[in-house]
């Protein structure tokens, strides 16, 4: 007896099957026609995937557009002003207000994994206190994982360093840092290097926005890189963004990516943030605001697509959808063949759940019985329609269920299943 089935989807890597459910565990995957459950499932033709998972976010800024005012220049720099702005007249209810909001959103676009980073340069450390208690009540349905993030600079702003220390012993898990942001190339070095012992220490994991600049002379990833392998955090640590990468020239990359390879570091790019605040400042040729992504994967290094930020100081746009960071992902990388279009979706799945270290996560017994069903056949259809997300079950129940869109705006060749009912 399951307390749940879901019947005849497909898997991500094509397979049909039934799963099986029962105390918040896939139990079965095969055939269960005899099978009884408290809760069918007809997911027949349709795709059923782990959850998606964002990687990099910032929670504590997010759905703040337009508060104190608009970034009139789009640019990095001018969003962090705007949001040190904001840090003045915001409240921790605000801050608790808008969190919940966007994870209701998440959680019915099947995002049930979010790595955010929190703002430590606040005496006060208004967001972590905020982004705690909100973790502790979206526990059940989103796994919400927080990196102390000292957004004006671990040595530039001059509190940064106790307070982030501080962020670490209230129970926020994973040492982050923006050395590019250091008042000096010989600070951001620095920086790194004491953040990484300071995780080393804790046991703690490492994520850090690392070079998110035009300028090709920007290299704090090395420096990440070398720290990661002589702290022995290989597989712990992720740099995040990585775009003075895509102004270097090929000979220094060349060297780089093995580096990046044997210190087994994650990558996020954020695409849809980065193609709009990178090559501000160049007329043509212009960046296209977005690291090396393909050369990475060829070197085997795990990159995972990373949302960054939805209706903030930085970006004005977004959902919550993973499928759209990949859709722009895959534009913006040229990742188009069947395979790297396949690689896109495992980019916003199982390589983010990698990065975060997620424990259970997938679809094979003993995992945790959080999954999504989506209109559409396969994850390349799901991306190029930002498919529909049907069904939205974690931890073995649902929370989320949406009808299938109307007939009418079928695509040509999809199986008519309009009138099918996913539920019984």
């Amino acid at each position: 007896m399951f307390d749940l089935i879901v019947k005849g989807g497909a898997l991500p890597d094509g397979r049909l099957t039934d799963i099986g459910i029962k105390g918040g565990k896939i139990t079965a995957i095969d055939k269960l026609e005899n099978a009884q459950a408290g809760q069918v499932i007809d997911a027949t033709d349709d795709l059923v995937s782990p959850p998606f998972v964002d990687p990099h976010f910032h929670m504590d800024a997010t759905l703040s557009y337009g508060l104190p005012r608009i970034n009139s220049s789009g640019t990095l720099l001018e969003g962090i002003g705007l949001w040190g702005e904001l840090k003045q007249v915001m409240t921790q209810d605000d801050i608790v207000t808008r969190a919940l909001k966007y994870c209701d959103w998440a959680a019915s676009m099947g995002l049930l994994a979010i790595r955010s980073h929190v703002d430590t340069c606040d005496d006060s450390l208004l967001g972590v206190e905020a982004l705690l208690h909100v973790r502790s009540l979206v526990k059940n349905y989103i796994d919400l994982q927080l990196v102390a993030f000292p957004q004006d600079g671990f040595y530039r702003d001059p509190t940064a360093r106790a307070n982030t220390i501080r962020a670490l012993d209230m129970g926020v898990e994973v040492v982050g840092g923006i050395p590019h942001f250091e008042r000096s190339m010989l600070d951001g070095s620095a920086s790194v290097t004491e953040l990484c012992e300071i995780a080393a220490a804790r046991g703690l994991q490492v994520d850090m926005h690392c070079d998110e600049t035009d300028d090709p002379n920007s290299r704090h990833i090395e420096t990440l890189a070398y720290e990661t392998q002589r702290l022995g955090l290989q597989g712990r640590v992720t740099g995040s963004h990585l775009t003075s990468m895509h102004s270097m020239d090929n000979y220094y990359v060349s060297k780089l990516l093995p580096l990046i390879a044997e210190a087994e570091i994650n990558a996020i790019p954020n695409p849809l943030i980065n193609i709009v605040l990178q090559g501000r400042a160049d007329t043509y040729p212009k960046r296209r605001g977005l690291t090396r992504v393909k050369e990475m994967l060829e070197f085997g290094i795990n990159v995972g697509w990373g949302q960054d930020c939805v209706l903030d100081p930085w970006y004005s746009l977004g959902t919550a959808d993973m499928l759209d960071v990949a859709f722009m992902g895959l534009h913006v990388a040229q990742m188009t063949s069947p395979e790297e279009m396949q690689t896109c979706f495992d980019m916003v799945t199982v390589n983010n759940a990698k990065t975060m270290g997620l424990k259970d996560y997938g679809l094979h017994i003993g995992a945790k019985a959080s999954l999504v069903i989506l209109d559409a056949r396969n994850p390349i259809e799901a991306l190029r329609l930002r498919a529909t997300r049907l069904c939205v079950i974690a931890n073995g129940k649902i929370i989320s269920q949406t009808k299938r869109p109307d007939a009418k705006l079928a695509i040509a060749g999809r199986p008519e299943t309009s009138n099918r009912r996913h539920q019984s």
